[in-house]
C-alpha cells in the first residue's frame, strides 16, 4: 500500500492545515444514512492512524493538567460524492504512487463478523465493488486535483 513518505520537514503541526504539504481527505457516500456515513468515516480514520502514524501530532496538556491525545495535524476535510465518483475516485487515485488510499467497501458495514467480509472481499472483483467511503492522503496538490470539485459532507 503505497503512499506518502513523511520527513521530518514535512510534519508541520506549527503550520495551518492549509500550508501542511500533506492533505487528508474523506469521500463519503452521500446517499447513505447518517449513523453509516459517520461510522465508515470513523473506520477509515482508525485505519489512518495506523497505517500512517505520523499523521498524529503530539499528545497535549489542558492548564489542569488533563492530558488530550493526540489529533492528526494535518486535519481532515470530510467530502461527499455518489456511489459512482467515489469508485472513479478510488481508481484514479490508485494510480498516484504517493497517494495513500484507504477504503471502506460495502461489505465492511454489512458483515458482522470480521472474517466473513475478508471472505466476501477476495471474492469480489474491484470494479464490482460498491464504497462506502475512500480516504485519500498525499501531496496537498495532486489530492486537490483528486478531489477538488467535490463539497462537503453535510
Amino acid at each position: 500500500m503505497p503512499g506518502p513518505a513523511l520527513t521530518n520537514e514535512d510534519i508541520r503541526s506549527d503550520l495551518s492545515t492549509r500550508q501542511a504539504k500533506l492533505k487528508w481527505v474523506i469521500v463519503v457516500d452521500d446517499a447513505l444514512p447518517a449513523g453509516r456515513q459517520a461510522n465508515a468515516a470513523a473506520c477509515i480514520a482508525a485505519s489512518a492512524g495506523k497505517q500512517l502514524p505520523e499523521l498524529v501530532g503530539h499528545d497535549g496538556e489542558d492548564a489542569g493538567g488533563f492530558r488530550h491525545p493526540g489529533l492528526p495535524w494535518a486535519g481532515c476535510s470530510v467530502l461527499a460524492a455518489d456511489t459512482a465518483t467515489l469508485h472513479g475516485l478510488r481508481s484514479k487515485a490508485a494510480e498516484k504512487a504517493d497517494v495513500l488510499i484507504i477504503d471502506m467497501p460495502e461489505p465492511a458495514q454489512t458483515a458482522r463478523v470480521y472474517d466473513q467480509y475478508l471472505e466476501q472481499l477476495a471474492g469480489t472483483k474491484a470494479d464490482d465493488l460498491t464504497y462506502c467511503a475512500v480516504s485519500l492522503i498525499g501531496p496537498r496538490n495532486r489530492i486537490d486535483k483528486l478531489v477538488g470539485k467535490l463539497s462537503l459532507l453535510r
